[in-house]
């Protein structure tokens, strides 16, 4: 399977600063990049040569280069058809998005097509985020939300063009977005080859990751109202009153300093240390799809169900979900369930009521 990494963030993001580094360094590895020709900075522009009529550029340091004129389905079948030909010689895709671009269809294309499924592995998208234009772009545009949402790492660009106080906020909205995410500041495209690849952001048996600042945040702000309830469990709220998560419960903002933004993209988690009951939930689960498949953007979870002495591990893109069993629960671990769902105006009160409803 050829891993496959999508790029993806708003214009002038530094998309292309990254792309031509990870083009040029030597790293000793074969990377077939697919860029989108609409976009914004064609990257055949800068770093190959100029007015080529060839569609797959062989560069210097064993990375081909292809600029997409068509259809992704096609472009990506005829790579792998010429690899297997022998023809070209690579070892992983990376994807560029336009700018404009919601990362959502490009990452179905590899949960739809049987025979891309069949070749090509889904690693990580990978978000980037200006960090001087980047609140506006947040403010105005729904699909820079969505590419935030869609994210299994986010690296914050040109932070040295704003001071501390500013990246720390712009960290603090993107954790409220997006829980799930790694988050790190990178400068002129300077990130680690390690932290771009082989980040399994859609491997079922990867470990749920959940930023503990955001966990402990919301705790703080909802431990008086669910601790001690008739079913004894909790719920972690990324949203208090269509805020970020600072609110008590007389009101009063924990985060004096954060800036309010009623991002419609919003993530919360469920967490319950009762097992589910695996037709309930299924069935439950199923609707949810159905009717809101299109506002949820990415979900994940690690499942205790009744019955099955394994984890159940579930993701999913929009309407596509997949389950799997994962390692059996250990005798010193604490079985529990948790669910992490990301997505635009969710209802999120209707969905924990229902995976409540959903208990053994």
């Amino acid at each position: 399977m050829i891993p496959v990494t999508i790029l993806t963030g708003f214009l002038g993001s530094g998309k292309t600063t990254l792309l031509k580094r990870i083009l040029n360094e030597k790293h000793g590895m074969k990377i077939a990049v697919i860029e989108n020709e609409f976009g914004e900075e064609n990257i055949d522009n800068e770093i190959l040569v100029q007015d080529t009529s060839e569609q797959i550029i062989q560069m210097s340091n064993g990375c081909i280069c292809c600029t997409i004129r068509g259809d992704l389905s096609r472009v990506l079948n005829d790579l792998a058809a010429k690899k297997q030909a022998g023809e070209l010689d690579f070892d992983r895709v990376v994807i560029e998005t336009t700018g404009l671009a919601n990362p959502g269809p490009v990452a179905q294309t590899f949960f739809m097509d049987d025979q891309i499924a069949s070749e090509f592995l889904l690693d990580a998208i990978i978000t980037l985020v200006d960090a001087k234009h980047a609140n506006h772009q947040l403010d105005e545009h729904e699909v820079v939300q969505r590419q935030v949402g869609f994210a299994d790492r986010l690296f914050i660009t040109k932070a040295d063009l704003v001071d501390e106080e500013q990246v720390a906020d712009l960290r603090h909205r993107l954790l409220h977005m997006n829980p799930k995410a790694a988050i790190k500041v990178v400068n002129f495209g300077e990130a680690e080859i390690k932290e771009i690849f082989d980040l399994r952001g859609f491997n079922l048996n990867s470990k749920l990751e959940i930023d503990p600042d955001f966990l402990a945040e919301d705790e703080h702000a909802h431990s008086h109202a669910h601790a001690h309830d008739e079913h004894g469990h909790t719920h972690d709220h990324a949203s208090c009153d269509h805020d970020h998560g600072h609110c008590d419960h007389e009101g009063h903002d924990h985060a004096h300093h954060h800036a309010h933004h009623d991002d419609k993209i919003k993530s919360f988690v469920y967490r319950n240390d009762r097992p589910f009951d695996p037709n309930k939930l299924e069935d439950f689960l199923g609707g949810i799809l159905q009717i809101y498949g299109e506002r949820l953007l990415r979900y994940k979870g690690v499942l205790y169900m009744k019955g099955i002495d394994r984890k159940v591990v579930f993701q999913g893109v929009h309407q596509m979900m997949g389950s799997d069993l994962a390692a059996k629960w250990q005798p010193v671990e604490k079985k529990t369930n948790k669910m992490v769902f990301i997505g635009i105006e969710l209802p999120q009160d209707l969905i924990t009521d229902g995976l409540d409803a959903c208990l053994a």
